[in-house]
C-alpha cells in the first residue's frame, strides 16, 4: 500500500503530476469574443459597508436612510466603489488570473445610480483588441470591455474598458520595442520606465476654502491667468493590512494570486502579496471625498496603477481640480472634474485617474 501522506512519497508524487492551470493565455483571446463570466455576486449591505469602512468612505448617503433620501435615493444604496470592484472581481478568473501588468482602465461609467442591496450581478466581457508586445515577447496586450448587469432585469449597471499584459504560451518574435517607441505607446513602456527629467511645477498652488461646488469654482478662478494650479493633499492615510490586501478582493471573487498567495509572490518584484488596485484607488478616493460635498459619481477615465502596494504601506490622497461646470446636473449640484493620485508614505505614486462627480452647492 502506498502511503500518500508520507512526506518523501508525497514530494515525489508532486514532482511527477501535472498542475491543472487556471486562467487563459494571450492566444486564447480573439477580437470580438464575448465571455460570460460564470461567477456572480449578490450585492449585500455587509459587503458594501465593509468595503466603505475599510477604505474610509464615510458619505452618509450610503450609511443612513435620511441622508440617502435627501440625495434622491429610496434607501441606502450600494456604494459605487464596491459595485465597480464587484464587476471587476468575477472577470479575473477568465481574463487576467495568469498574471501580467494591469496597464490601465478607461471609460468607467455608472449607468444606474442607487443600485439597491440584494441585486444579483452578472458580469460579461468583450475582447476589444489584441496585439503583440514588441518589448515583452513573452506577453501580449489585451483590451476588454467589461459590463456588470442586473441578472434579474438585464439592466446595465456599470461598465469600463481595461488593458492588461497577458502571458503567451510561446514568446513572439519582436523588434525589441522599436515599433512601440515609434508609435508613442507609452502605457506599456511606463510600467518599468518612468519619465525622467527635471520636474516642471506651477509657481503657486491654490487650495479650495471648502468642499462645495462654489469653493472649487472660486479656486479655479483664482488660479486662472497665472502660473498656478488648484492642487492639495489630504491629511488622512490608511495603512494596508492583511484584511485590505487579501480579504477585500476575495470578497469580490477576485482570484488573482498576487493578493492572497504568498508562495506564488515570493519571487515577484514585491516579494509578497500586493493590494488590489481598486482597494488602493477607493482608499485614496475616500480621503478625497472627505474634503468635498459629493452628490453623485459620474465616471472615471485614464486610470493607471503605477506601482505595487503591500501590507504596511500607508496610502494617502492628492487631488488636482481641473474644471467646474455649473451648467450640468441638478440645480443643487455642479460638475467637477478632478485628477486624483494615490501615493504611499515614501511618496511613491501608485494610482492616478480622472474623475467627474457632481458636488453639492452651498446651502446659502
Amino acid at each position: 500500500m502506498t502511503d500518500w501522506t508520507d512526506p518523501e512519497t508525497f514530494a515525489a508524487a508532486l514532482d511527477r503530476v501535472e498542475t491543472r492551470e487556471k486562467g487563459n493565455y494571450f492566444e486564447d483571446f480573439a477580437d470580438g469574443a464575448v465571455i460570460e463570466h460564470a461567477p456572480g455576486l449578490r450585492l449585500t449591505r455587509h459587503g458594501s459597508e465593509t468595503w466603505m469602512s475599510q477604505t474610509l468612505n464615510h458619505d452618509p448617503a450610503f450609511w443612513r436612510t435620511d441622508a440617502a433620501r435627501d440625495r434622491g435615493f429610496d434607501a441606502t444604496p450600494v456604494h459605487p466603489d464596491y459595485l465597480l470592484a464587484c464587476v471587476m472581481g468575477p472577470s479575473v478568473e477568465d481574463l487576467s488570473e495568469k498574471g501580467g501588468y494591469f496597464l490601465g482602465r478607461d471609460g468607467v461609467r455608472f449607468h444606474r445610480h442607487g443600485v439597491p442591496y440584494g441585486t444579483e450581478l452578472r458580469v460579461e466581457s468583450t475582447v476589444q483588441a489584441t496585439r503583440t508586445s514588441s518589448s515583452r515577447p513573452e506577453y501580449g496586450i489585451v483590451t476588454w470591455e467589461t459590463r456588470g448587469v442586473d441578472a434579474g432585469t438585464g439592466e446595465l449597471l456599470a461598465s469600463y474598458e481595461r488593458t492588461n499584459l497577458i502571458p503567451r504560451r510561446e514568446p513572439a518574435a519582436t523588434d525589441g520595442g522599436r515599433s512601440e517607441s515609434a508609435s508613442g505607446d507609452a502605457a506599456e513602456s511606463a510600467v518599468e520606465e518612468p519619465e525622467s527629467g527635471q520636474p516642471s511645477l506651477p509657481e503657486t498652488f491654490v487650495t479650495p476654502e471648502g468642499g462645495a461646488f462654489e469653493d472649487f469654482r472660486q479656486a479655479l478662478e483664482e488660479a486662472a491667468d497665472r502660473d498656478a494650479a488648484v492642487a492639495y493633499r489630504h491629511e488622512r492615510g490608511r495603512t494596508m493590512d492583511a484584511f485590505t490586501v487579501a480579504a477585500l478582493p476575495l470578497a469580490t471573487l477576485n482570484t488573482a494570486r498576487q493578493h492572497h498567495n504568498a508562495a506564488a509572490m515570493a519571487d515577484s518584484p514585491s516579494g509578497e502579496p500586493v493590494a488590489y488596485g481598486d482597494v488602493t484607488r477607493s482608499t485614496a478616493l475616500g480621503h478625497a471625498r472627505s474634503d468635498e460635498r459629493t452628490y453623485r459619481e459620474l465616471g472615471f477615465d485614464d486610470e493607471r496603477f503605477h506601482d505595487f502596494v503591500t501590507a504596511g504601506d500607508t496610502v494617502f490622497g492628492f487631488t488636482r481640480v481641473l474644471d467646474a461646470d455649473g451648467s450640468s446636473g441638478p440645480s443643487r449640484a455642479g460638475e467637477i472634474t478632478f485628477e486624483h493620485v494615490a501615493f504611499t508614505d515614501d511618496a511613491r505614486p501608485v494610482y492616478s485617474g480622472t474623475r467627474r462627480a457632481l458636488v453639492d452647492r452651498r446651502d446659502d
